[in-house]
């Protein structure tokens, strides 16, 4: 060996993706670089059914009456491994459902149990979904015997829909065709902390004002699907627990009733555990080690008992009959007086002052002994604010009310990510359409379109209102939860006719053109704005000396107000729009990681968005008609000039101001054209230049054209569920 050669042995000669053996990322050493992974989270390499595998087509095969059965028999059928409260995993399956699906929130639509994202970190490793990893296993001979006709999201979220049923609930309905992902959702923000459970402070302006939680979050705390049970920042509370759960149910789109159903209805089966040492439970899935095969927090006192589990620390039953659906909860939270005690864990829990031992439930493991129920700090809330008290009045009052109310309210929750009723599969879909599935009317598809798109070019209308208003429309979609797009033409309608970023004025005037050709030829005003915006490409191509045929499908409908839940559309306001170049104010979230963000909902790539962006600058598409980014002299004209001029090594850009900066010749320094860093950055991220430099060459305008064109009907036709699925 020379002498200047280093011995290596022992080390492994792999650096797993990192920079340097210290582990370092791209990210790490250059933190403050774009980063564009959130756009590529489910690449279709992660992807082992291949291509060709169509989920919700093999879905419609599954024979769903034999699944159910063998669902109501696994619930009963306990397993040495993991007891079964009473022999009944009911609880559990109900835990299962409700965690997966309740992680949704209305500000991006993201989260919920429409992916099976419950399988990966960091969900499979929050605290407040200690043990469902056991949950998930139990379910596993079901997956394995029905294979790809029914997915992990459809499971997961129908365990706890037949757990109710068989435990005496009438449920209101299931729709499956919720879709694996098969890798973590990485680049969903669930929050700043870097440890589980941190103070709520560190997610709040004031954890006094619920309101002041930081957008999109809707959890309390880092880990947790909802609220504390033990109260705010563990402190009991009922009251202020109370704030609290108003705020954060209804950034999961409940109102005050549903949420006082869904957690009298959500407690009056099941059980919490705590009956032992939190601190002997080993580490959870992610960092347990390779022989516990994908379980946390092993208890190592559990001893094969039911009633020796630990999970959220609290510990007993709510009701005396926990494998029930009845009035149990009420007639026990209204019918004693509570005070605080601590279980074996050590948590904070409410228990009855008095109570006789027939009102007692049963231990989980010995029926010969009974144990006191107890209360959460959220349950507590319920009797002691008066709003959720009044409900639970009308609960009591009426008890086929309630169930019916839960019912719903229990649908809602594990189906509020599907999107639109038509997604929905299977032969226990309800006939009833309610308003939070956002339903749209048939529209017309007999109407003669060339007939419609004359009328539009004899309008007067210029290019970049057409476009300007279809991209409008349609950028609402989110694919997080399949809600917004054009379908619907809710851009007439409050509140989106109002947002600033639709530009009110303009709006209104385009719409005044457009709404009389709609009301004239049989077709829905939303396939004539869609049918505008694609008649604007086709002349922009034109002018550019491309002709093209932007594809058109009519058969959109025009939704009315009464069928328009006008609040939860109100989260759904645009702050920032990076393809039309606005911005409405200055967030600490960067312009260029917002339209990441926007780019993500919307299901494009970092290739789709860098074309879409160009044309539009060429267009002249910009917010209020900037001249920002509009680097060509034949604004209308679809070229590339935008990635021309931007990748031009004889000009040179200079910062003027606060995000904005001059395109400058380099050699008379003359001032020819501004830009702001959503301009810039696709020439100054790596990444995003290589996709510019693809449409600045010579031979790539008619590539660009028609990728323009590709990605412009992709969005479009976003929520075209009736094409798409």
């Amino acid at each position: 060996m020379d002498g200047n050669d280093v011995n290596t042995s022992g080390k492994c000669p792999i650096m797993h993706g990192s920079i340097t053996e210290t582990g370092e990322s791209v990210m790490d050493w250059w933190p403050k670089s774009l980063n564009l992974d959130i756009l590529s989270q489910h690449d279709s390499k992660t992807d082992p059914m291949g291509p060709d595998f169509d989920y919700r087509e093999q879905v419609k095969s599954l024979d769903f009456e034999a699944l159910k059965r063998d669902m109501h028999a696994l619930l009963t059928e306990s397993q040495d491994w993991w007891p079964a409260d009473w022999g009944h995993y009911g609880g559990l399956m109900i835990r299962l459902s409700w965690h997966s699906a309740g992680s949704y929130r209305l500000a991006d639509g993201r989260g919920g149990g429409g992916t099976g994202s419950q399988r990966f970190a960091p969900l499979n490793s929050w605290p407040d979904n200690a043990s469902l990893d056991k949950a998930r296993r139990l379910l596993w001979p079901l997956k394995k015997k029905y294979g790809n006709k029914v997915s992990w999201a459809d499971l997961i979220v129908l365990a706890g829909t037949i757990a109710y049923e068989n435990m005496g609930l009438k449920i209101f309905g299931f729709g499956f065709g919720r879709a694996d992902i098969w890798a973590p959702e990485k680049d969903t923000y669930w929050g700043a902390e870097k440890e589980w459970l941190a103070p709520s402070d560190q997610r709040y302006g004031s954890v006094e004002k619920p309101d002041t939680m930081e957008n999109p979050l809707a959890a309390v705390q880092m880990g947790l699907i909802y609220v504390n049970p033990e109260g705010v920042n563990g402190k009991p509370d009922p009251l202020k627990t109370a704030e609290h759960m108003r705020e954060t149910f209804s950034r999961m789109a409940m109102n005050d009733e549903e949420t006082a159903a869904l957690t009298a209805g959500g407690h009056t089966v099941g059980k919490t555990h705590g009956n032992g040492n939190a601190d002997a439970l080993g580490a959870e899935p992610e960092a347990a080690d390779v022989s516990e095969q994908g379980f946390g927090w092993v208890n190592p006192n559990m001893q094969g008992k039911a009633s020796n589990a630990v999970t959220s620390g609290l510990e007993g039953a709510w009701t005396t009959h926990p494998t029930r659906f009845d009035m149990g909860f009420f007639e026990m939270l209204f019918g004693h007086e509570w005070e605080l005690r601590k279980s074996p864990a050590g948590a904070f829990q409410w228990e009855p002052v008095n109570i006789r031992e027939e009102d007692m439930p049963v231990d989980a493991s010995d029926p010969s002994i009974r144990r006191n129920p107890m209360m959460t700090d959220a349950d507590m809330a319920l009797k002691f604010d008066p709003i959720y008290n009044e409900i639970c009045q009308r609960f009591m009052a009426d008890p086929q009310y309630f169930a019916d109310t839960f019912a719903r309210g229990w649908f809602k929750l594990t189906h509020r990510d599907m999107g639109p009723k038509v997604r929905y599969i299977g032969p226990d879909v309800p006939s009833e359409d309610l308003i939070w599935q956002d339903p749209v009317p048939a529209g017309a598809t007999g109407y003669d379109v060339e007939a419609v798109k004359a009328k539009i070019a004899a309008s007067g209308l210029s290019v970049a209102d057409m476009v300007a208003t279809a991209w409008d429309s349609a950028r609402t979609y989110r694919g997080s939860d399949m809600r917004g797009g054009a379908n619907g033409a809710r851009i007439r309608l409050a509140p989106q006719k109002d947002w600033e970023g639709n530009e009110p004025l303009r709006l209104s005037r385009v719409l005044s053109v457009l709404e009389p050709i709609a009301a004239t030829s049989g077709a829905s005003l939303a396939d004539v704005i869609v049918l505008a915006g694609g008649l604007g490409v086709e002349q922009a191509a034109k002018a550019a000396g491309y002709d093209v045929a932007v594809p058109f499908a009519p058969g959109r409908g025009d939704a009315t107000a009464e069928e328009t839940d006008a609040e939860s559309f109100d989260v759904m306001e645009p702050l920032a729009d990076g393809y039309r170049n606005w911005l409405k104010k200055d967030y600490v979230v960067s312009p260029e990681e917002l339209m990441l963000d926007r780019t993500q909902l919307l299901g494009l790539t970092a290739p789709e968005m860098t074309v879409l962006v160009g044309g539009m600058r060429a267009i002249g598409a910009n917010y209020g008609g900037s001249m920002h980014g509009v680097f060509t002299d034949r604004v209308g004209a679809l070229t590339t000039d935008f990635f021309v001029n931007l990748t031009d090594m004889a000009n040179k850009w200079v910062p003027v101001g606060e995000g904005v900066y001059e395109i400058r010749d380099r050699r008379t320094d003359a001032t020819k054209w501004t830009a702001t860093k959503l301009d810039l950055v696709f020439g100054s991220n790596s990444i995003l230049r290589s996709y510019a430099e693809v449409y600045a060459q010579d031979d790539n305008h008619a590539k660009f054209v028609n990728d323009f064109v590709a990605a412009w009907t992709k969005v479009m036709n976003a929520d075209r569920f009736d094409l798409n699925t």
